[in-house]
């Protein structure tokens, strides 16, 4: 069965059909096998002033198939370049590292106080030489105990919206989070981490984006947002979805995290038209 044939049954596995199609020159770029499909519209609440058709999702239906959400279609803007983001420099032992030697360091790492109650540091998963990487936030409990990113049901969503865009966990996809441990509160329920323990990590994260040299990279949240455009702590995602940003010279798209999105599922629309513009910028810049 070709890859495209396997998209589509995993949409009526679910229940959906046919729910969506991306226009052609997307899944050339994704799959060069991929029949062509028409050019239809995507939801989208925070247009912009051009647009360019997408696909279209059935009233009622997740891009995913995890959940019924209603939506209208609404044309999807055209990527607008924003003013690149400068490069955070690592320090210069981290910057010559290679996946091995980050690994081990980040493992062994006490740079700021969330190393204190770990049960273990969660380095990122997927392939090293993936060109889409996913960046979150920081490790749940989940994720603590099994030592690897966006598992449990938030971890579900993320595969499930992968195999919406034509992508697999592991194959050319690379997953990792703004800091390294775990951040809970005084009641050890998990929290957002805040902006000194977010820079204490980056240097890690940084040298993952170095040594990954990624085509795009989707920013899932908040927290993940904010620390890779180095913007002021009280602007909204909303604010920052409908636009490719940059990071040094990577195009970034903003989206919502997974978490909360199954807090929020008629956000969800939404978080799948931020993928249809990742989709379009990743096959504008093959």
């Amino acid at each position: 069965m070709s890859n495209p044939d396997r998209r589509i049954a995993f949409l009526q596995e679910m229940g959906l059909g046919p729910v969506w199609s991306q226009r052609a020159a997307v899944l050339q770029a994704l799959e060069p096998e991929a029949a062509t499909v028409s050019e239809v519209a995507a939801p989208l609440e925070d247009s912009v002033a051009a647009a360019t058709p997408l696909r279209v999702v059935e009233p009622g239906a997740s891009a995913w198939g995890d959940d019924d959400v209603a939506t209208s279609p609404v044309a999807l803007p055209v990527a607008v370049p924003a003013t690149p983001t400068a490069l955070v420099q690592p320090a210069s032992s981290i910057g010559s590292m290679n996946w091995d030697q980050l690994k081990t360091v980040v493992s062994n790492c006490t740079e700021c106080g969330l190393c204190k109650g770990r049960t273990q540091t969660v380095f990122g998963v997927g392939d090293q030489k993936a060109k889409w990487l996913f960046v979150g936030e920081g490790p749940g409990r989940n994720e603590d105990f099994q030592g690897e990113p966006f598992v449990g049901p938030a971890g579900k969503l993320l595969d499930n919206m992968f195999v919406a865009m034509g992508l697999k966990r592991g194959e050319n996809t690379y997953i990792a989070n703004i800091v390294k441990c775990r951040p809970t509160d005084e009641n050890k329920r998990d929290r957002a981490p805040v902006a000194t323990e977010s820079d204490a990590c980056m240097p890690y994260l940084q040298r993952q984006i170095e040594l990954l040299n990624p085509t795009v990279i989707v920013a899932l949240g908040k927290t993940a947002a904010l620390s890779l455009l180095k913007l002021d702590p009280a602007t909204p995602v909303a604010r920052l979805r409908g636009s490719v940003h940059r990071y040094a010279d990577i195009p970034v798209v903003v989206t919502y995290h997974p978490a909360y999105l199954l807090r929020t599922p008629k956000d969800k629309s939404k978080a799948w038209a931020d993928l249809c513009l990742a989709m379009q910028t990743y096959a504008d810049k093959g």
